[in-house]
This record gives C-alpha cells, structure tokens and sequence, in this order.
C-alpha cells in the first residue's frame, strides 16, 4: 500500500483547504480503517479523523465541526476538509492506512503504532 498526500500550503486564519491522500495498492472491498494524523513541531503525532470501509467516521474532540473525513472509492483517494483554519492547526498532515481491520475504532486515533502504512505528510501553516 503507497500513500501520497497532497493540498496543503500557507492559509491565513479561518481560512480552508482539502488535503487529499492517494491510495494504491489495496482494493476497496478490503476491511480498513484510513486515517488523517498531524504532528506539530516539538508534538507528538496526534490522531484527528478516520474512515472505515463502510464509510463510519471519527474525530478528534479537538477537530469535531471544522474537520470532514470522507473517502472517493472509485479514486481510491482519502481526503480532509478542513474550515475554519486556527495556527494551531499549524502541522504536517499524514494518511494512514490499516488494512487489516473491519472498522475504525475509537483507539484507531490514539495508537498510530496500529496504523501499517503513511504517507509523506503535507505541511499545513495558518498565520
């Protein structure tokens, strides 16, 4: 499984952007659970949203209301809106991929050791 992610950059405060994470090597009617995570400099990596092949989401209380998860099956492509940009939002960006799960679960964004593939990240900065 490879992860690219892409559609980060510098956004002013209350602003928006939508990260996308491509996704090869595994089919969709596979089990998984796809995630977004983010690790500020000096932070540990931190869980914000994921989605499950049966498209069930979770998210951060941190991110509840301005993050949106949501997955395109036909491109296989993972991808996160996020609104109302904050400078702590300010962070690299990773998809994760675990293909080896039914579902997300509620620990699926607090044991990033669970997840068995990342992306590269993409660099989120709002001033």
């Amino acid at each position: 499984v490879q992860l690219v992610e892409s559609g980060g950059g510098s956004v002013q405060a209350g602003g928006s952007l939508r990260l996308s994470c491509v996704a090869t090597g595994y089919h969709d009617s596979q089990n998984y659970c796809l995630g977004w995570y983010r690790q500020a400099p000096g932070k540990e990596r931190e869980g914000v949203a994921a989605i499950d092949g049966a498209g069930s989401t979770i998210y951060a209380d941190s991110v509840k209301g301005r993050f949106t998860v949501s997955k395109d099956n036909a491109k296989t492509t993972l991808y996160l809106e996020i609104n109302n940009l904050k400078p702590e939002d300010t962070a690299i960006y990773y998809c994760a991929a675990d293909p080896f799960v039914n579902y997300c679960s509620s620990s699926s964004l607090s044991r990033p050791g669970d997840f068995d593939y990342w992306g590269q990240g993409t660099q989120v900065t709002v001033s």
